[in-house]
């Protein structure tokens, strides 16, 4: 019977396939996948909040739809700016004290926007927003990619990133109710105090040790992960492997599959942030909707979003049990699909049934690459730096995606019209498509390289199996 980890035992430490799901029980690595979860739903309610807000803050400081797209921007440009250092700070500090550090550092943030007295106040506590939640994406996808076997990565790390869109589809509802009926302070500040204690719990948790990586070529990495696990355990839990410099930062970008990753993971979060922030816009604009009733109709193609990473990222391990390359050829596909369902609905259509119809099942398909994209990264780096390498996945999907998406929709909105920026920004998809394919092409050389041997066909039944245990 496995026990049930407590505080005070020697650190986990990685075996070869880089997991410690052979050290904890299941429950136990449930119960912290719930946990960061729970604690990412309040992230993601925090940050996106805001955009059910939008009607009320024009009114009150006559704002401009740029001025208020800058104000979701804010938050994923110093996301991009932090995102590294917070990353590197996981892999030397600790992926758990990382966590709560962050967790705490955003909720206060939150409270801060609910006192703004006027819009340079608000943005600047939007920034601050975002660097406590810079460090936390990196921080929970590495400890979650420890604590499950490989062969669940996608599924595992799909089901941590579909709390961003169930975060945001609560961040939507709930705004547009509250700020109906509360105004739009108590609706900004409403979160802060859950996530802070949510954070807080989280020093209760056991992190893992990985040792560090010495050389530039992935075979010497995986020759180091699998040599040094022994000789990690008795290092002092406190003062874990310093990494080189030079070498994190080669082991970063060797790997081209990597590199396609976040780029692809950009491109598609340039099309998902533009219509989580000027959906419920568009709704009341086009529909003459109110803006709760706005919120609730682009609640739906939010939450088709948290299916869809949720179902597609299993659909991708699946798919690759028969061959690897297809946990990126999955992403590819449903991105080029998901530009096709976009442009019909804004490009063609009327405001209608149909068009809502097509957005909401677009909603499945452009949330695909969100866990499938971290976890083919977290394969392809070496286990010492997994925080680092989903730090810069965050970076670049930050200053390249999530930035863009909101600000550059304004402005096309401002100059053109919302409707037809919607029907230009999927553009985006076709990019991401075309980079999740050319990662798919390396992925597994990549993948051989740094665990010495490549991702072996799994038996069918295998993630039933392993998810049921």
């Amino acid at each position: 019977m496995r026990r049930w980890p407590g505080r005070g035992e020697p650190p986990l430490v990685l075996d070869a396939s880089g997991s410690v799901a052979h050290l904890v029980s299941r429950r136990y690595a449930w119960g912290v996948a719930l946990m960061v979860v729970a604690l990412a739903v309040t992230d993601y309610i925090d940050r996106q909040i805001v955009v059910s807000t939008f009607p009320y803050l024009k009114k009150e400081w006559g704002l401009s739809d740029t001025a208020l797209g800058a104000l979701v921007t804010t938050v994923s440009v110093t996301i991009a700016l932090f995102a590294l250092p917070a990353a590197q700070l996981a892999d030397r500090w600790g992926r758990v004290r990382t966590i709560a550090a962050m967790g705490s550092a955003w909720s206060l943030a939150a409270l801060a926007s609910a006192v703004s007295g006027n819009y340079a106040q608000l943005f600047v506590a939007r920034s601050l927003l975002g660097v406590g939640e810079a460090g936390y994406g990196p921080a929970g996808a590495a400890l979650l990619s420890g604590y499950f076997p490989q062969r669940l990565r996608a599924t595992v790390l799909s089901v941590f990133q579909a709390a961003g869109p169930l975060g945001a589809v609560l961040g939507v509802v709930l705004g547009g109710v509250m700020a109906e009926q509360f105004g739009w302070r108590v609706t900004l500040g409403a979160f802060g105090v859950p996530g802070l204690l949510l954070a807080l719990v989280f020093l209760k948790v056991r992190d893992y040790r990985a040792p560090a990586v010495s050389g530039a070529d992935g075979a010497e990495a995986a020759a180091t992960a699998d040599s040094g696990a022994g000789d990690a355990l008795t290092e002092d839990r406190e003062h874990p492997p310093r990494q080189d410099l030079a070498a994190t930062v080669r082991e970063l970008f060797r790997s081209r599959t990597a590199v396609w990753c976040y780029l692809g993971g950009a491109f598609n979060l340039v099309v998902l942030s533009t219509l989580y922030t000027w959906l419920p816009s568009y709704l009341g604009r086009a529909y003459g909707l109110s803006s709760a009733q706005a919120g609730m109709k682009a609640a739906l193609f939010i939450f088709a979003g948290f299916l869809g990473a949720i179902v597609f990222g299993h659909v991708a391990d699946r798919c690759a049990a028969g061959r690897p390359r297809r946990r990126l050829m999955v992403p590819a596909v449903l991105a080029a699909v998901a530009w096709g369902l976009l442009f019909t609905a804004f490009g063609v259509l009327s405001p209608g049934g149909v068009q809502y119809a097509l957005i909401v099942i677009a909603g499945l398909a452009v949330a695909a690459a969100l866990g499938t994209a971290p976890a083919a990264v977290i394969d392809v780096v070496h286990p010492s730096v997994r925080a680092t390498a989903v730090g810069m996945a965050t970076l670049v999907q930050n200053l390249f995606g999530l930035a863009i998406g909101p600000v550059l929709t304004g402005l096309l909105s401002d100059a053109f019209g919302l409707g037809t920026a919607l029907a230009v920004m999927p553009l985006f998809c076709l990019a991401a498509a075309a980079v999740f394919w050319l990662g798919s092409r390396s992925y597994e050389k990549d993948f051989a390289a740094v665990s010495g041997g490549g991702p072996g066909a799994m038996p069918p039944d295998t993630y039933e199996m392993e998810l049921s245990r």
